[in-house]
Parts: C-alpha cells; sequence; structure tokens
C-alpha cells in the first residue's frame, strides 16, 4: 500500500469513527469542550501535510490516539463502559482516563521527536530527552487548562471535563502516566538506535560535549551593547 492510500486509510477510519461517536454523546457539553483540541490538532495535521509530512508510524501513533480520545469523548472519560466490555475490569475507579494519558506519552513521544529531529537538527542526547520534555510539560499544561475550565465553567459540566472522581491527586498521577508512556517510548527508541546505528556513540557524546566554553550570561549581554 502506497504511503498516501494508507494515510487515506487512516483519515477514513478516523472520521467514521469520530462521527459514529458524535452520534448521541453521553454530554454534549463535555463532548464539545473535549473535542475543541481535537479539532485545532488535526486542523493542523492537514495544513501541514504538504510542507511538513509526518512518517507513517507518526501517523499511526496520532490514529491511535485520537481512536482512544474520541471514545471517551463520547462517554466523558469517567464513565467509558470498559467494564460491561472487559468484566475482568470490574469494580473500584474508572481508569479509562489514566490510560489515555499513558497512550498520550507513549504514542505521542514518538512524533515529537520527528519534529524535534527534522525542524531542530537536534541530535544524540538530546533527540529522547527533548521529546520527552516537550511531552511532560505539554501534559502539565493540559492539567492547567482542565483546572481552569472546570474553574469557569463550574458545575457538573466542570467536573465532567476535569474528571477526577474525587481524587485529589488525579492530575499529578495522570502527569506521572503521561510521563511514564513517553520514558517507556524514548527508552525503547534509544535500544533500537542503540542496535542499528553504527555511528550511535560518537552522536551521542557530540550531543553533550561543550560547543562553547565561554559563558552567555552577562558577558554576552555586554559584548552585545
Amino acid at each position: 500500500m502506497s504511503r498516501k492510500a494508507y494515510l487515506w486509510m487512516l483519515a477514513i477510519v478516523y472520521a467514521v469513527w469520530w462521527v459514529l461517536m458524535a452520534i448521541k454523546p453521553l454530554d454534549f457539553s463535555d463532548w464539545a469542550l473535549e473535542n475543541v483540541l481535537v479539532v485545532i490538532g488535526v486542523g493542523l495535521l492537514v495544513f501541514t501535510y504538504k510542507s511538513f509530512p509526518l512518517s507513517r508510524v507518526s501517523y499511526t501513533c496520532i490514529f491511535i490516539f485520537l481512536m482512544f480520545h474520541t471514545l471517551g469523548s463520547h462517554y466523558t472519560y469517567a464513565k467509558v463502559p470498559y467494564a460491561e466490555w472487559l468484566p475482568m475490569f470490574e469494580g473500584g475507579r474508572n481508569h479509562f482516563d489514566r490510560l489515555v494519558h499513558f497512550l498520550y506519552g507513549l504514542l505521542l513521544a514518538y512524533p515529537i521527536r520527528e519534529m524535534f529531529l527534522r525542524i531542530g537538527n537536534v541530535r544524540g542526547f538530546w533527540g529522547y530527552f527533548l521529546p520527552l520534555d516537550l511531552t511532560m510539560s505539554t501534559s502539565m499544561l493540559y492539567e492547567l487548562i482542565e483546572w481552569a475550565a472546570a474553574e469557569v465553567l463550574g458545575g457538573d459540566l466542570g467536573a465532567a471535563y476535569l474528571g477526577t472522581q474525587g481524587d485529589i491527586w488525579d492530575a499529578h498521577k495522570d502527569m506521572a502516566l503521561a510521563s511514564l508512556g513517553a520514558l517507556i517510548s524514548m527508552t525503547l527508541i534509544y535500544f533500537i538506535n542503540r542496535s542499528m546505528q553504527r555511528d550511535f556513540a560518537n552522536e551521542w557524546a557530540e550531543s553533550i560535549r561543550v560547543k562553547r566554553k565561554k559563558p552567555l550570561g552577562e558577558e554576552a549581554l555586554v559584548k552585545s551593547l
């Protein structure tokens, strides 16, 4: 299958899935809020397709994450009935939101790494650390957005969007799981590249070598003036 045909297949499958999940969502207001970032993200992917096409792996990772997120937005994350589909998970807290936060790190760290490598031209250590760092920081940013939205909206809608389910450490656990997912992803890529890339050690060493020995603080400022 050609690359173009493969991407069209992903787009069509997701479009059908999104439409199905848009039919009679459990909480329409929450569904609409959950899909704001989806519309922005998908719009950016479409807009940048010709100028900055990603790899099949990156598009596939994004596709899988969006499929799970769209399912969560249909039911609201706290009420996805996965226990009805998989009885072995019956009882206790609904952990679907935790799964999606973990998948955010696990699946999106790779596309983020691809952008750093191709746009920032980062190499070696920074090609693994920066995707992990950005995944962690955007996870934190999303939690702040959730908190702000819950404060502004209040009531049942704010509670549904925040989805803490009574856990005061919910945001911390979500960020930890996203970080863990990204760490696993970057660790796997590290070992794969280490075994396949001949100049891996040299590239890694060069990436952490000090290029400019003089500090860039007030001394550089004085020179610029």
